[in-house]
């Protein structure tokens, strides 16, 4: 019989390292969502319904001979996970890949794809009605969000409010890729509000439309119609049994070696934004991390041992701003950071958000882009 490896959340580590493992193992994907969110696109589809159907992908062609169930984990343990529905499966190996929470528009709380689109549908159309919106963060998805705003929704006013002095404060990025970022923004009348927090939330949900006035820390009343809160990422790992638990540390974050196995465990794995390797937490980090487990749980499986190390990349920003603009932060060939503009950074992610990729992952198919 195959060792069954059992991964723990379907996001882009998780539904990547099933893929990778499919032909060696028997694979079981527990994911509560009916469909993987493309969360890189999440934004765009909350401007552009065109985008709808690209940011909402199907599980049912990722893999070919594993299994993938929709419901959630209520417990883990080193062996097995036990499910809402009381279902018990075991593990002769186990990969935690269960990423963060984050607020609407970035992610959904909704396990069903019609109620997510559903709010979205509802939040377009609050966008077709309001003056002015609030975006409460100034890091990378705050930016981007307001980017898609503006360049969908032209006389849309838009207001950034952050507690820090200047955007993109919570990282190393080139001071250059700064000012570029918020001269492209000004530029489409954005508004900065920086260098003191809001006294209190609005009384809204984000991203419904309640007209509100607030003010900031400093006495700068703001009044819009829709709020967006783009901060505090929450780490999804309060599944984890009493033993695993000990591995977790500041944030919810679980302590892992080199080979991305959970400290103390040969054959239980932590990938993705749920892990405390020093890095930003992205989606290329995250696919990175699937492929050094699919390697490592391969060599066990194989009765080989695990060789296969995850050497952080080079922090790398890459910020559209809607489809034709933003900044990106790279790396020259010298190993020297360097800033890129609009063009090269529409080039790599603006003008299709990586979609054709993540179809291809989920035998999809060829993507059409919308223009």
């Amino acid at each position: 019989m195959q060792q069954r490896v059992v991964v723990v959340g379907g996001g882009y580590g998780g539904a990547a390292v099933a893929k990778a493992l499919d032909d060696v193992a028997d694979v079981v994907l527990v994911e509560p969502k009916d469909a993987f969110v493309h969360t890189v696109g999440a934004l765009r589809a909350a401007v552009d319904r065109d985008w709808q159907d690209r940011v909402f992908i199907p599980y049912d062609r990722l893999l070919a001979r594993g299994r993938v169930v929709h419901d959630w984990v209520r417990t883990a343990t080193p062996t097995q996970v036990r499910l809402s529905a009381d279902e018990v499966i075991d593990a002769d190996y186990l990969v935690l890949a269960t990423g963060t929470g984050y607020p609407f528009p970035a992610k959904f709380l909704e396990n069903q794809m019609s109620v997510a689109a559903a709010r979205l549908a509802r939040l377009r159309e609050a966008l077709t009605k309001a003056e002015r919106v609030l975006i409460v963060g100034a890091g990378p998805v705050g930016l981007e969000l307001a980017g898609e705003l503006t360049s969908s929704y032209r006389d849309l006013g838009v207001t950034v409010v952050d507690e820090q002095d200047d955007i993109l404060m919570n990282g190393d990025v080139l001071p250059e890729v700064r000012a570029s970022i918020r001269a492209q923004l000004e530029a489409r009348g954005v508004v900065f509000e920086l260098g003191a927090a809001l006294g209190f939330l609005p009384p809204s949900d984000v991203g419904t439309f309640e007209p509100f006035t607030v003010a900031t820390a400093a006495g700068r009343e703001i009044t819009a119609q829709l709020w967006f809160r783009c901060h505090d990422a929450s780490t999804t790992t309060e599944y984890l049994g009493t033993e695993l638990a000990r591995r977790m540390i500041g944030g919810g974050r679980i302590q892992v070696t080199n080979m991305l196995n959970v400290v103390g465990y040969e054959t239980v794995f932590a990938i993705g934004d749920i892990t405390d390797v020093p890095e930003s937490k992205r989606a290329s980090a995250a696919r990175a991390h699937a492929a050094v487990v699919a390697k490592n749980i391969t060599s066990l499986i194989a009765g080989r041992p695990a060789t296969t190390t995850y050497t952080p990349a080079a922090e790398l920003i890459v910020l559209p701003l809607g489809p034709d603009g933003g900044a990106s932060q790279l790396v020259d060939t010298s190993g020297a950071r360097v800033m890129r503009g609009p063009k090269e950074t529409s080039a790599i992610k603006g003008s299709d958000l990586m979609t054709g990729p993540m179809a291809d992952l989920f035998g999809q198919g060829p993507v059409s882009i919308p223009r």
